[in-house]
């Protein structure tokens, strides 16, 4: 089983790191594989295990930047002047009271500190301290509906081509207990470059699943008709959805 679980995240890594478009990902058969592995390390690992926790010793102080240019438009750089006082956090969808949650609500509510390892998918890893609101304390305030099976996290920040980036959990996986709202990194609020105000933390699964400069939680039933319906945003470009590690 060991074996079979290392094959199958060599072949995701993989796969992951290719560019699309490459003969590896339109490879039909190989892709095969890579959706089979995916299948098997959530069946396997699941949502119950927790991520390696590390001492403060281990920290890295300059946490590396990554991912899509900080946002530039008019609306995040009135927030950043503001020190995000006018930032929600809105929580709709399929719930049954939306919520609209300032950086003063969030900060009020029970933080947790975690120092996990971030580990990207192009290949590096960092070690950070995260402190933050528990994603499952944040949607219980929403109460889902029974009809609510996934959370789409809904960014601020684009591809440079318009096209928003946002990614998804389940319900199970956001309930798990280091799924976290990020508030701070290594003692202090997230600055822009690392997500502010808001950003995902899911130390379970590969960096991508992690969004940064969250506006926004929806509940859906189904993720099909959002975007290119697989997910999220590197889905859609044919990157695995649950990408465990």
């Amino acid at each position: 089983m060991k074996r079979r679980i290392f094959l199958a995240s060599a072949a995701s890594l993989l796969a992951g790191c290719a560019p699309i478009g490459t003969a590896l990902n339109n490879n039909m058969a190989f892709m095969r594989v890579i959706y089979s592995a995916e299948k098997l390390d959530e069946a396997v690992i699941g949502t119950r295990g927790l991520a390696r926790e590390y001492p403060p010793s281990a920290v890295d102080r300059n946490f590396r930047v990554n991912g899509f240019a900080t946002p530039s438009d008019a609306l995040y750089q009135g927030l950043v002047a503001d020190d995000f006082r006018n930032y929600r956090l809105v929580v709709d969808g399929a719930v049954e009271r939306r919520q609209a949650l300032s950086l003063a609500h969030l900060r009020a509510m029970t933080q947790q500190t975690q120092i996990t390892r971030h580990d990207c998918v192009e290949g590096w890893s960092a070690i950070g301290e995260w402190s933050g609101v528990r994603l499952s304390d944040v949607l219980a305030l929403a109460q889902p509906r029974s009809d609510a099976r996934y959370v789409v996290f809904r960014c601020m920040d684009n591809d440079g081509q318009g096209t928003m980036y946002y990614e998804s959990l389940d319900l199970h996986q956001a309930a798990q207990p280091q799924a976290l709202l990020a508030l701070t990194l290594n003692g202090a609020p997230l600055d822009p470059a690392h997500g502010a105000p808001v950003r995902l933390r899911v130390p379970t699964q590969l960096g991508y699943k992690s969004a940064k400069w969250v506006a926004r939680l929806e509940l859906v039933g189904s993720y099909a008709n959002i975007e290119g319906g697989h997910g999220g945003y590197w889905e859609d470009q044919g990157y695995e959805w649950y990408a465990g590690i």
